[in-house]
């Protein structure tokens, strides 16, 4: 007989790119429970607009969709994780962001004290996206 093992960080950080690419509102609610199941908390929301003056708007939206999802509480040492994981996966896309616009989703999961931010975004203008994935992981 196996053992189910708890989930680590790897788990986490895969959580939140799952939740992050989730193309509807209803397969991310499926995630979303599926992954409850194993006890592994997750938020997600989408976000679009110009990359630069938006970093701010995104870490908010990440940190207030984990407290929305009651992911962290309102402590500064759980609100500084989740910002600081968005602020380091938005470090990991940057370089080709800047000055272009930004459109995609913003995911969260939490199990125990690992939080992991990914940001899965469209960068660019119309149909000529360049897609990129960044992802930040910390302890809380």
């Amino acid at each position: 007989m196996q053992t189910q093992l708890q989930p680590g960080s790897r788990d986490v950080a895969r959580a939140a790119i799952e939740i992050s690419m989730s193309r509807t509102r209803e397969e991310e609610l499926l995630l979303k429970r599926t992954l409850a199941l194993e006890g592994v908390k997750t938020a997600a929301v989408d976000f679009g607009g110009e990359f630069v003056p938006s970093i701010v708007k995104i870490v908010e939206r990440a940190v207030v969709a984990a407290r929305r999802e009651a992911l962290i509480g309102e402590s500064h040492l759980e609100e500084g994780g989740v910002a600081g994981a968005a602020r380091e996966a938005l470090n990991q896309i940057t370089p080709k962001a800047l000055g272009m616009n930004v459109g995609g989703k913003i995911g969260v999961a939490r199990y125990q004290d690992h939080v992991a931010v990914s940001v899965f975004f469209g960068i660019g203008l119309g149909h000529l996206d360049e897609i990129c994935v960044g992802l930040g992981h910390r302890a809380i």
